[in-house]
């Protein structure tokens, strides 16, 4: 379901990104409305993103989740609607890959936790899953890829 886990230094990002807390069932339409609102904002300031998108998350979503969604860039932007400027903390994380459908998330992150804990690891309490190949490139969803970082503490 996710590769090996290892443990990587992932370097401080700068980020475009818009803050969203939404109940579980709104988790979709908050995602493709703030990506498309995102996208609209880096493109309008010509500022292209200088990777995947990401969504940072901080704590593990339960019936609400309070995250961000997130473009990596290399020039500053000005804010504007919700778009904000931030940086993604350089950080110590277990990183693993998940492919799939976006359904078999939840239990890949229960995967890579079941990793951390019988490793006798600590972790923080926020995440990220930055998306590497999803439904923008393939309408496969087996070609799926989701990268799985959780920072240790």
């Amino acid at each position: 379901m996710i590769t090996t886990p290892e443990i990587v230094e992932s370097p401080a990002q700068k980020i475009a990104f818009i803050h969203v807390t939404v109940p579980r069932a709104e988790i979709m339409q908050a995602m493709q409305a703030g990506l498309a609102e995102l996208g609209n904002v880096l493109k309008t300031q010509g500022v292209a993103p200088t990777g995947p998108w990401f969504t940072y998350h901080f704590r593990r979503p339960a019936e609400t989740f309070d995250y961000r969604i997130c473009f990596p860039i290399d020039k500053d932007i000005k804010p504007e609607g919700r778009v904000e400027q931030g940086e993604l903390s350089a950080a110590g994380v277990v990183r693993a890959v998940y492919s799939g459908n976006y359904t078999g998330l939840g239990a890949a992150w229960g995967e890579l936790m079941s990793w951390i804990d019988a490793n006798d690891l600590n972790s923080r309490e926020d995440l990220w899953e930055r998306y590497l190949v999803g439904p923008d490139s393939s309408a496969h969803p087996e070609e799926w890829r989701t990268e799985l970082n959780r920072p240790l503490a």
